[in-house]
């Protein structure tokens, strides 16, 4: 099944019976209360990104959320204006690095990040705009994790259709198993059978467990 079919297949299968509206109600009034509370920690972290580096505040990726929409997912920045051209020079340096890239698309000593960024990054921080894609609808608080077009043509395989049936989400099984010490396709596997076996009471399950997997940080780069 190819990416153009994929996005048609998605569109033609209806949303389980589990996709309820009490999930996006959870959604909109935790998000909701989460901007409102944190809203001193938000302004306290946009200013120490602003303050000691140059750049944006916050940056914006695209990612495909369900049915094929795209949309922009927000972050705190945490890397330096040349961020890409750091990535491709050290890859292009160490093929260590470069089989590490391949394997987890992330970098444990990554030359991109600014050291306000390493401690956003540490501490989950820096996803906290993302608060703000749950209440406009591109996010769920809980839920498969953000993947790119490209993940879809070219990583996904067969399991790209089942990706797009649901909201990604904030947190879930990848972010309280480990993270970055998990490779790419556990993540995909994680993600595959959060989406099978979905619940409302696994979510508030995979919510409380976040709590000490963002404290203890493993997996977190």
């Amino acid at each position: 099944m190819n990416y153009t079919d994929t996005l048609s297949f998605t569109r033609k299968t209806e949303y389980p019976v589990r996709h309820i509206p009490i999930k996006r109600i959870f959604d909109l009034l935790f998000s909701l209360t989460m901007m409102i509370l944190g809203s001193p920690l938000f302004l306290l972290l946009a200013v120490l990104v602003k303050v000691t580096s140059r750049g944006a505040i916050i940056f914006g990726h695209e990612r495909v959320g369900r049915g094929g929409c795209r949309f922009v997912c927000y972050k705190f920045r945490t890397m330096h204006p040349d961020a890409e051209q750091r990535l491709q020079q050290i890859l292009n340096s160490d093929p260590k690095l470069k089989e590490e890239w391949k394997t987890h698309y992330k970098l444990k000593r990554d030359p991109r990040i600014t050291w306000v960024g390493k401690f956003l990054r540490k501490t989950s921080l820096d996803e906290l705009p993302q608060f703000w894609n749950v209440l406009k609808g591109d996010l769920s608080v809980v839920g498969p994790r953000p993947v790119t077009e490209n993940e879809l043509k070219n990583e996904l395989g067969p399991y790209a259709a089942r990706f797009l049936t649901i909201r990604p989400g904030l947190t879930g099984p990848w972010q309280v198993s480990g993270r970055n010490n998990t490779s790419y396709t556990q993540r995909i596997r994680f993600d595959i059978y959060y989406i099978r076996h979905r619940s409302f009471t696994w979510d508030l399950y995979l919510i409380l467990l976040t709590i000490p997997a963002i404290i203890s940080a493993r997996g977190a780069y």
